[in-house]
């Protein structure tokens, strides 16, 4: 589980390094647009639970704070989590990524934000909707350009 742990990171940080570090790349939306980017930590989750499904399940069907307090407390119920959390995260920054590129907010805004929710998920995301909502309000504020850019431009 250690190895596991430690190498499941590698599924989504190439994603996350792209939508940081090179967030107006035509390869960069190309590759985000894609909903597979997904896909590793979802399989490799799947795989991860699907063995301990019959201890789980029933754990988090009714959960309680002292059934689920030992589940995540070992190595391989902290893997599982961390891997869902990668997944869910990956999902949730992948939105973000694509909709504030549509919005034309500026990736200087962005990049703590996507940070942000790599590292604290909801955070993050929270954070992201209250800047979406004031560029709703007063663009000027967080978009790059005066005008919104068409969908399909990168």
């Amino acid at each position: 589980m250690d190895r596991v742990f430690g190498l499941s990171g590698l599924l989504v940080m190439p994603f996350w390094f792209l939508m940081v570090f090179l967030p107006r790349s035509r390869w960069t939306r190309r590759i985000m647009e894609s909903p597979l980017v997904v896909v590793a930590p979802a399989l490799l989750y799947t795989a991860l639970v699907l063995p301990v499904l019959r201890e789980v399940f029933p754990i988090v069907n009714q959960p309680s704070l002292a059934a689920v307090a030992p589940l995540l407390g070992s190595p391989a119920g902290a893997t599982i989590g961390w891997v869902h959390f990668l997944a869910f995260d990956l999902f949730v920054g992948r939105w973000v990524y694509l909709d504030s590129r549509d919005r034309d907010i500026s990736p200087w805004l962005m990049a703590p934000v996507l940070y942000l929710t790599l590292m604290l998920g909801p955070l993050g995301f929270s954070l992201y909707l209250a800047i979406r909502a004031i560029a709703a309000r007063w663009p000027r504020a967080v978009v790059t350009t005066a005008a919104p850019r068409p969908a399909g431009e990168a």
